[in-house]
C-alpha cells in the first residue's frame, strides 16, 4: 500500500519527506517480505521508531501529533483503531508485537486509501497536499512565453522541464512539471495535474483534473480524474477518466473506457469480496504489467488484473482476473512468457526485471 501513488508522490514518499526519515516495510513472514523489509528487532535497534499503517495518508497536522507522541504511544483514529505506534527496543514484546500505553486521538479526518477507486477519488486533494508540501519556499523554472498559463502563481516546473505552445489553467487548481518532464506542443491542461520525473504528455493532449501522470509515463489523448502509476503508457488517442492505472501498463492506441452508465446510475465494481458500490463515475481499475490491445472499449467500472493480455471485440468483462490472456472466453497467460513480456516492456525504459518483482508475480500466478 505505501508505494500507492496519490498526488504527486506514493505514500512512502510522502512520509518521508514529511517525518524526515527513511522508510522500511515491515516483516510479515509472507509474500511481501522481499529486500527492503526488517523486523521491528532490526528496525528499533539503535533509535526510535515509528510504525505507520501503509494506508494512510499524511497531513502537517497529523504528522505534528506523531512528532509529539512519547515511547509507547500511539494515535487512533475516531474509531479507536491504531494508526501510527511509536515504539524503541524496550516496547518489543514479541516479534510482531509491541507494548502499547497511551492511545491519543486526532480530531482531523483520516484520510486513507482503502479501496483502488479511492486513489482517483482522492487525487484532488492529495495533489494539492503535495504541491505545496513539494512547492515551499522554492522558485519554479522560468515558464516559457510560448504558453498561455492562467493563474501563473500555481504551476512550477522542476529543473528541465519543458512546456512550449500549450495552455494550462491553474486557476482551477495547481499545475506540477516533474524534473526533466516535457509537455508537448498544442496540450491543453486544467489543474489540479500533476507529471514525474522524466514523463511526458504527447501533442495536442487534453488534460482534466484531478489527474497525475507519474515518473516515466507517456500520456495522450483525452484524459480525466485518472492515476497513472510510473512508466506506464497511455500515448494516444482514446479516453481515459475516472481510472487508476497500475505501473508498467500500456493502452493501445485507441483504447477507450466508460466512466459513467448509460442509464446514470450507481457504478458497481468487483472485489473479493463481492460487488460495491462506488459512486456515479467509475472508469478501470488495471493492476500493474497489464496491456490492452488497440481500440479496446473497457466497460464501465472495470477490474483488470496484474500482468493481463486484454484484447477482443466488443466491452471488456468487468473483471479480468490476473494473469489473463485475452477478455472472451480467457485462457491464462503462462508465467515465464508472462515474465518475458513484462522484461521486453521494461527494457524500453531501460530497466529490468527485479527479483523481488519475479517473487511477487511468481506468488500471484501461483495463488490468486
Amino acid at each position: 500500500m505505501q508505494d500507492i501513488r496519490v498526488g504527486i508522490l506514493t505514500i512512502r514518499q510522502k512520509w518521508e519527506k514529511m517525518l524526515g526519515l527513511p522508510s522500511f516495510d515491515k516483516k510479515e513472514d509472507d509474500y511481501k517480505d522481499l529486500s527492503r523489509s526488517v523486523t521491528m528487532d532490526e528496525a528499533a535497534a539503535e533509535s526510535v521508531c515509528f510504525m505507520i499503517h501503509g494506508n494512510i495518508l499524511p497531513t502537517p497536522k497529523l504528522v505534528k501529533a506523531i512528532q509529539m507522541l512519547k515511547d509507547g504511544e500511539f494515535i487512533a483514529a475516531k474509531n479507536g483503531n491504531g494508526i501510527v505506534y511509536r515504539f524503541t527496543k524496550n516496547e518489543i514484546i514479541e516479534k510482531h508485537k509491541i507494548k502499547v500505553g497511551q492511545a491519543v486521538t486526532i480530531k482531523e479526518e483520516i484520510k486513507s486509501i482503502q479501496f483502488p477507486f479511492d486513489i482517483f477519488q482522492l487525487n484532488d486533494w492529495a495533489i494539492r497536499q503535495d504541491f505545496a508540501l513539494l512547492t515551499k519556499k522554492r522558485k519554479s523554472q522560468p515558464i516559457s512565453k510560448t504558453n498561455k498559463v492562467t493563474k501563473a502563481s500555481q504551476v512550477f516546473l522542476e529543473k528541465g522541464a519543458k512546456m512550449e505552445n500549450c495552455i494550462i489553467n491553474a486557476f482551477t487548481g495547481p499545475v506540477y512539471i516533474g524534473k526533466n518532464a516535457e509537455i508537448m506542443d498544442g496540450s491543453i491542461i486544467r489543474g489540479p495535474f500533476a507529471m514525474g520525473e522524466k514523463a511526458c504528455l504527447k501533442m495536442g493532449a487534453k488534460v482534466y483534473g484531478a489527474t497525475t501522470v507519474g515518473p516515466y509515463c507517456v500520456a495522450g489523448g483525452e484524459i480525466k480524474n485518472s492515476v497513472l502509476f510510473g512508466y506506464s503508457n497511455k500515448a494516444h488517442d482514446g479516453y481515459l477518466g475516472d481510472s487508476v492505472i497500475g505501473e508498467w501498463c500500456n493502452l493501445g492506441a485507441g483504447t477507450t473506457n466508460s466512466n459513467i452508465k448509460n442509464n446514470a446510475s450507481e457504478v458497481k465494481i468487483w472485489t473479493p469480496k463481492g460487488q460495491m458500490n462506488v459512486g456515479i463515475k467509475c472508469g478501470v481499475m488495471m493492476g500493474d504489467y497489464s496491456r490492452t490491445a488497440i481500440n479496446t472499449s473497457i466497460n464501465t467500472g472495470t477490474v483488470i488484473g496484474v500482468s493481463c493480455n486484454v484484447f477482443g471485440s466488443g466491452l471488456t468483462p468487468k473483471y479480468i482476473p490476473n494473469f489473463s490472456w485475452g477478455s472472451e472466453g480467457v485462457k491464462r497467460y503462462e508465467l515465464e512468457k508472462a515474465l518475458l513480456d513484462i522484461e521486453d516492456w521494461k527494457h524500453l525504459k531501460g530497466m529490468t526485471l527485479s527479483d523481488d518483482e519475479r517473487s511477487v508475480l511468481k506468488f500471484i500466478f501461483d495463488k490468486f
